[in-house]
């Protein structure tokens, strides 16, 4: 393909989000792993993934509006401070997270929660370090204030 970079056939977070929404109804079809929220409480977890599908959204159209690079891996084009940016460095990761433990909740199995906790820590280490550097190289002492008085996740 005519213009495409390494960085473009690289897994996305919200491919691998959905994988492991796969793995987790996956696990669920062969029955691994003790339910552990039943109904009605596992309907619970409607509301987080309302909620990040909601976060993660506004993000993406947050980085629209601005005309900033959203894709891991190339390089920031615009360091994004206001808006859902105020409170956390990464509201469209931390939405996605919200949908898997939402999903998780759903599911009610130990094999789909774990699951929602290793796709976080994939993202935290893979991605979010990934891009901070990237934004500390081409923002520097703008960004490190704002890493400061502002948190990773929540």
């Amino acid at each position: 393909m005519v213009g495409v970079t390494a960085s473009d056939v690289r897994l996305v977070p919200p491919v691998l989000m959905m994988f492991c929404l796969l793995a987790m109804l996956g696990s669920r079809a062969v029955g691994l792993g003790p339910e552990v929220v039943a109904a009605p409480v596992s309907w619970l977890g409607v509301v987080p993934i309302a909620l990040g599908l909601a976060m993660t959204t506004a993000g993406a159209r947050q980085f629209a509006r601005v005309g900033t690079n959203i894709k891991p891996y190339r390089d920031p084009t615009v360091m994004v401070t206001d808006g859902l940016y105020r409170w956390t460095r990464n509201p469209m990761y931390l939405g996605m997270v919200l949908v898997l433990v939402g999903s998780g909740l759903l599911i009610g199995t130990v094999p789909a929660l774990v699951i929602a906790a290793a796709f976080a820590a994939v993202v935290d280490r893979r991605y979010i370090r990934y891009e901070e550097a990237a934004m500390h190289r081409r923002f520097g002492d703008a960004y490190t204030a704002y890493a400061r008085r502002t948190r990773r996740w929540i």
